[in-house]
């Protein structure tokens, strides 16, 4: 049906399937905005109206109804997709994308290098070195980066994995959970002139050689229900100052709170690990891994409260 007005338009009628399949395109939130916009022009069209009425009702020009009423008569659904844009064919074809791939997971670089370079592929492969930047972004592939890791060889780790990680998921009641962990031969380092402030134009500026003022050794608590941390850092790292930070931890927690620590490193089979110690003047003995300090790892400090103390403070549950 028109208006009476322009040339006689051909006649437009939709199957179910095909008023099915515009309306999920209209109504899709996912579709592209272009799509979408075609196939309600295209449902106006089914309903009768003239290209006038179709672009008063949708806000689209009258043109834009003309062509694709005579796309969809003609290629029906899918005449509202865009067409093959014109262009340049691949310079790059399937085998040598694979072939990039393949060579660099799967073969060493050449000359001993540490790992692949744009460059070294590009000149095993025959390519640019833009083109294999290109294949290496598409498919995620950073040869320069190397992560590590480690399987322990403890036949206990899953069980003290589960220990650990669970008292942090599900404290016990009333409880206060502290992570406690020493760094030590933290070097003290100072420039040998103080920092030239920033001006306009010039940033700050610092010498390039420092001092040295030794090294010190940091130990840390830290309160893994609040975020609070409770810090202490010591000259020499020997087992008397990690036992005064532990006094300084039991200072520092309520008081009607009762210390009771859960170590963390290995230990033999059918030793009894993470005995709680309850003499709150001397703190709890310290245990480590093995006689090496480099080998030591986080000790697990729970301080809960005893039967007639009272859940208050920010760890309380």
């Amino acid at each position: 049906m028109g208006d009476g007005r322009g040339p006689k338009l051909a006649p437009l009628e939709l199957t179910a399937e095909e008023r099915e399949a515009l309306r999920g395109l209209a109504r899709r939130p996912k579709t592209a905005q272009a799509l979408a916009m075609r196939a309600r022009i295209v449902l106006a069209c089914a309903e009768g109206l003239s290209n006038s009425e179709v672009s008063r009702r949708l806000g689209v020009s009258l043109p834009t109804v003309g062509k694709w009423r005579k796309r969809f008569v003609a290629d029906r659904v899918d005449g509202l997709r865009d067409e093959r844009r014109p262009g340049a064919p691949r310079k790059i074809g399937d085998a040598q994308v694979e072939a990039v791939i393949t060579k660099t997971l799967e073969e060493p670089p050449p000359n001993q290098d540490g790992h692949w370079s744009t460059r070294s592929m590009a000149a095993a492969v025959g390519l640019n070195q833009t083109a294999v930047s290109r294949i290496w972004r598409a498919f995620g592939l950073k040869p320069h980066q190397v992560q590590s890791w480690k399987l322990s060889t403890d036949p206990l780790f899953i069980d003290k994995v589960r220990d650990i990680v669970g008292l942090y998921l599900n404290p016990p009641e009333a409880a206060m959970v502290l992570a406690v962990d020493e760094k030590s031969q933290i070097q003290a380092l100072d420039r040998t002139a103080p920092m030239l402030p920033m001006m306009p134009g010039v940033p700050g500026r610092v010498t390039h050689d420092y001092v040295r003022h030794g090294t010190t050794s940091l130990f840390a608590a830290l309160d893994v229900a609040t975020g609070r941390v409770i810090g202490q850092t010591q000259r020499k790292h020997r087992h008397q100052r990690f036992l005064r930070f532990l006094r300084t931890i039991d200072r520092a927690t309520p008081p009607e709170l009762e210390l009771s620590p859960r170590w963390k490193p290995t230990s033999p089979p059918g030793s009894r690990r993470g005995t709680p110690t309850r003499n709150r003047s001397c703190g709890p003995r310290r245990q480590t891994t093995s006689s090496k300090r480099s080998q030591h790892t986080a000790n697990e400090l729970t301080t809960q409260h005893t039967s007639t103390a009272r859940p208050t403070g920010a760890g309380a549950r």
